[in-house]
């Protein structure tokens, strides 16, 4: 088989080791020594923009979208595609080098949607960006690591904790959805988005686009009306 081209190596804030990797037209990004995410595996991430944001109930249409992580720009893409022309596209990525390869070399694979004028980067952490809002979003997406069972960058494991997701659930608006795609299903983060006022459901999508072989998890948790009216009371 033909071995990987290494094409660029960056470190995260927090030590963790990047490496970007090409082979026969693929393209793989490593982290800490694992296969973070690959160009061949773009289908669930696309789904976890169209099943959050087919699943908001905001009216008009989504208008303010956060996208958390970049990755290869799958994503971002797909919620470009299901936004209308006066929406904006926030995508929070941790580590500069991933904004950069997709300036670059990871451009072409999701259409440059860096390129989109309602698409905007923030670098740093997504969860500093949910907790400083000052406008509510109508959908947060949620690509980071590996899901709830973080992998590459331990600080995400607050961001799915029951402090993390009940922060999303505040920076929605009534009817916003909080979508996460995960590596695995895991029943525990299940029942903590329930906890704290979503309605949530799971959804098992192909994880390559041959729709054959290994499966993802995206979380669909939706803000209802009910729930916040319910919340402001006890409060």
């Amino acid at each position: 088989m033909k071995p990987w081209e290494s094409l660029a190596q960056a470190v995260a804030p927090d030590g963790a080791a990047l490496e970007l990797r090409r082979r026969d037209g693929e393209y793989l990004i490593v982290a800490g020594g694992y296969d973070l995410m690959s160009s061949a595996d773009d289908s669930s991430s696309k789904a976890l923009a169209s099943l959050g944001l087919g699943a908001t109930r905001v009216d008009p249409a989504p208008r303010r979208v956060l996208v958390g992580g970049l990755g290869m720009g799958f994503t971002l893409r797909a919620a470009l595609d299901h936004v209308g022309p006066q929406a904006v596209v926030e995508v929070a990525e941790l580590v500069p080098a991933v904004v950069r390869w997709n300036h670059a070399e990871l451009g072409s694979l999701a259409g440059w949607p860096l390129r989109d004028a309602r698409a905007r980067v923030v670098e740093g952490d997504v969860r500093t960006r949910i907790r400083a809002v000052t406008e509510s979003y109508d959908a947060i997406l949620l690509d980071v690591d590996n899901g709830p069972d973080a992998l590459a960058h331990g600080q995400n494991d607050g961001l799915y904790g029951r402090r993390g997701v009940q922060e999303a659930w505040n920076a929605l608006t009534c009817g916003g959805v909080l979508a996460v795609w995960s590596f695995s299903d895991d029943r525990a983060f299940t029942a903590r988005l329930k906890r704290c006022g979503f309605e949530a459901a799971t959804h098992r999508v192909p994880a390559s686009r041959s729709g054959r072989g290994r499966h993802h998890v995206i979380w669909v948790a939706r803000k209802a009306a009910q729930a916040a009216i319910a919340t402001r009371r006890r409060r």
